[in-house]
């Protein structure tokens, strides 16, 4: 067996920086004392300077001035409900795209939309794919269906207690439901799927959210709801949790993919030939030429879904509005499809996993509430228009970049908006 080049280059490099004895002591146990840092989760003025007491060597005093700037140190108890040991705050830039004009069934208008980011070229591209949508008339955009899940699992002495737990919940579903949206105003428990792995049984709970994107509030109803099952269930429990890991949290999964776990929305717009050679630079059938490589290396890859980049436009999205970032993970999942309509250009994506809420969590913080009202979607009321603008900008990302590298020019881009400037 021959070994890859790669892994004697990757041999070669350690052994010009380390000898095995050096590398056994560097990487040996030590038990050298700490102190920890004390946990904070009431911030105030006084416990931020208290952490960069701490912080203040590797990090210099200008490194402090920079993320506890007078501000975010005014700031600081409103931040008590977002983060604990709070340090001050990072500065992430923020661009606008815009007019996108979008013609959905929850959002129904033109929106200005910020992006947060570091990635140079990003803003650019998006903004161009807004200005060819909105040039072809906009997006039209439906939220298709909607549901949070939490997946707590139980464990049993064996198989047929396994089945008789699933019959018990069953007969009980009203008691349960009745339990899991006590804990909530807004949240309903609209289904609960058992799935048996012989004496484990996860239970697929899918809630309604409202205007929420909806996880911590999940979380909540379903502790309800199992504890109302340790306490009555007839059928003896080895051991529950709140999660099995089954939901597809923060992780790409194939049951994400497939029933969602937010809202799945699908959006849509019909490129004419001359907006697409006027704005995008380039044609219908050089678009749909590399549109079939790209389909074809998704699927010879292993991906979930086909798509170009659905990440980009959500984490700059989702920094930007107070979203959980780490929520792109499963979010950016879908496919993209793009067909000849004569000389003309259907474009669309569906998403079947978009994770965004119009209040709660980050969304009640000062910065990213503004992001919000830049979009006219704060508040209760506009949980789902969110989450179709949010698909309408992942269309208008997927047009540009796929333009972009049908026409050669993705690469310039790149150089003149970023490493040649």
């Amino acid at each position: 067996m021959t070994i890859p080049t790669h892994v004697q280059a990757m041999l070669a490099r350690i052994r010009e920086k380390f000898t095995p004895e050096k590398l056994r002591a560097q990487m040996a146990a030590r038990d050298a004392p700490f102190r920890t840092l004390r946990p904070v989760r009431h911030a105030s003025e006084q416990t931020v300077l208290r952490y960069w007491k701490r912080l203040i060597g590797p990090a210099t005093t200008a490194d402090r001035d920079l993320i506890a700037d007078p501000a975010s140190l005014a700031a600081a108890e409103s931040y008590s409900g977002n983060i604990e040991n709070y340090i001050g705050t990072v500065k992430v830039p923020v661009g606008v795209i815009g007019p996108l004009r979008v013609n959905g069934i929850n959002a129904a208008r033109d929106y200005h939309i910020p992006l947060a980011t570091t990635e140079a070229a990003l803003v650019a591209s998006y903004g161009r794919g807004a200005f060819a949508a909105t040039k072809a008339g906009g997006i039209s955009t439906a939220v298709l269906y909607e549901g949070v899940i939490r997946t707590p699992a139980f464990t049993f002495e064996n198989i047929l207690n396994a089945g008789l737990f699933v019959e018990w919940v069953v007969q009980n579903i009203d008691r349960l439901r009745a339990a899991a949206e006590s804990t909530t105003r807004h949240g309903k428990l609209v289904s609960v799927e058992p799935v048996i792995d012989n004496d484990v049984v996860f239970l697929i709970c899918r809630y309604t959210t409202g205007d929420a994107s909806g996880q911590n509030m999940v979380t909540i109803a379903t502790h309800a709801l199992c504890e109302k099952i340790a306490a009555d269930c007839s059928v003896p429990i080895g051991r529950w949790y709140i999660e099995g890991n089954f939901s597809g949290d923060k992780k790409a999964s194939a049951l994400g993919l497939m029933t969602g776990r937010g809202r799945k929305v699908s959006a849509s717009v019909v490129l004419p030939a001359k907006v697409i050679e006027t704005v995008l630079g380039t044609t219908a059938q050089d678009m749909l030429a590399y549109g079939r490589i790209a389909d074809l290396g998704s699927k010879l890859s292993g991906q979930m879904g086909a798509q170009a980049h659905y990440a980009n436009g959500l984490a700059a999205l989702y920094i930007a509005t107070g979203q959980d970032a780490a929520c792109v993970a499963e979010s950016a999942m879908g496919f993209t499809r793009m067909e000849a309509r004569g000389d003309d250009l259907f474009c669309s994506v569906t998403m079947p996993n978009i994770l965004v809420g119009s209040v709660g969590g980050g969304t009640n913080l000062a910065s990213q509430g503004a992001g919000l009202n830049i979009l006219g979607l704060k508040g209760a009321g506009n949980g789902a228009a969110l989450a179709e603008v949010t698909a309408a900008l992942c269309l208008c990302g997927e047009i540009s970049i796929v333009a972009a590298i049908a026409a050669g020019d993705f690469t310039r881009a790149h150089e003149n908006l970023a490493r040649l400037r």
